[in-house]
């Protein structure tokens, strides 16, 4: 007599409403329980046969199979069959043939009941992963805001709410000492899964696009669209600089950013601990641009080669250590705002280059005035 499967209706019933209020398929948690139950079978019964596991989809019957190889003289008993005993079964097998024998292990259901329950607690925690995964992935290029878990030299790891956020040291702002605790925005870099299948938010708050959003949240008139930011260079800390340009010739791209008194600006300073930041007016003509982005210092001149995107800008002698920057950090953040090779030179180097040049030039007419006069006393004796 066939012994009775393992019946489990209201699994059934659960997964059912899993899949309305949840959205995951019974079908692919079913077929999960299954393979996840010939693992349990082997662990709890220490066996080496081959089983199969199989539930009805409608009444949560669970059905085991045992899976015998039919030989004519049986060696291991638990993965092969006589001939004799399997032809009972199915009398048109073949040596070498597999027949499958339905068994009803000890205890099964309580294993299969547990079984089933921790897959689903999986499978939702996957799904609940999954879903934060999609929210952050989608908040890429956003800030957020974090509570301090931990915080050293190689990381920082903050607490925004359903995730951590991790900022390495080489987004970290190098002049900031974080403290555990201490809630700070951050920049939503990228979304990556970790190793045990828990999404993490990578934070920056050295990138240049931090900047780019914070004046986006503090200026409505560039979160608008009517100014827009065409370019931000960064030294992490120290200074940065933003190009702003507005096609509307009613507004002061420059002045709106600012604020009056400088109250926009200051908000962004605030946060970024006191960074400074250097906001120039965008322009087309690229002699313009250059002279603006190397602000505070005065131009007196900018001599550009298009093809190479060179650009040799002269100063007043007293502004050449301003244009150039502490350890050339304003000329540096210059080029890198306006993608320009720039080089600087101070009027003063740049009418001795000027004038080394002249000189070279009129050594080179008298080397060919004197060649010439060489050649011509040569063809003379010649000639004699």
């Amino acid at each position: 007599m066939k012994e009775p499967a393992i019946d489990n209706k209201e699994l059934i019933i659960a997964l059912e409403d899993l899949e309305k209020e949840k959205g995951i398929k019974k079908e692919y948690l079913l077929d999960s329980i299954e393979t996840a139950l010939v693992t349990a079978y082997k662990r709890n019964f220490d066996s080496l046969e081959n089983v199969r596991v199989e539930m009805d989809r409608k009444t949560g019957a669970t059905h085991v199979y045992s899976i015998k190889e039919a030989v004519e003289k049986v060696e291991n008993s638990e993965t092969q069959i006589s001939m004799e005993e399997a032809k009972k079964i199915n009398p048109d097998i073949s040596e070498g043939e597999t027949v499958e024998i339905e068994i009803v292990p000890r205890n099964f259901g309580r294993i299969a009941a547990q079984t089933a329950k921790q897959v689903i607690i999986q499978k939702l925690r996957e799904l609940e992963r999954e879903i934060i995964f999609n929210e952050y992935n989608d908040r890429k290029g956003e800030i957020v805001t974090g509570l301090i878990q931990k915080a050293d030299r190689n990381i920082v790891v903050m607490d925004l709410g359903k995730l951590e956020g991790v900022m390495p040291s080489k987004e970290q702002i190098p002049t900031e000492h974080y403290r555990v605790n201490d809630k700070i925005k951050g920049y939503v870099l990228d979304v990556e899964k970790g190793s045990k299948g828990a999404p993490q938010v990578i934070v920056s708050r050295s990138h240049p696009d931090f900047v780019r959003k914070l004046l986006e949240f503090e200026i409505p008139e560039i979160y608008e669209g009517v100014i827009e930011i065409k370019s931000v260079s960064r030294d992490p800390g120290y200074r940065s600089k933003v190009a702003v340009y507005s096609p509307d010739p009613n507004i002061d791209p420059v002045g709106s950013c600012v604020g009056q008194k400088g109250v926009r600006i200051q908000n962004v300073i605030n946060e970024l601990n006191g960074e400074k930041i250097d906001v120039i007016e965008w322009n087309e003509d690229p002699s313009i641009y250059i002279a603006s982005s190397l602000l505070p210092a005065k131009i007196l001149a900018v001599d550009i080669k298009p093809e190479e995107k060179f650009a040799q800008v002269i100063v007043p002698d007293d502004q050449l250590s301003l244009a150039i920057g502490k350890s050339g950090q304003n000329a540096r953040l210059a080029a890198k705002l306006t993608n320009w090779k720039i080089d600087i030179k101070s009027e003063t180097q740049f009418r001795e280059m000027l004038m080394n040049a002249q000189n070279e030039t009129e050594k080179a007419e008298e080397a060919n005035v004197n060649s010439e006069n060489e050649e011509e006393v040569n063809k003379k004796e010649n000639a004699e």
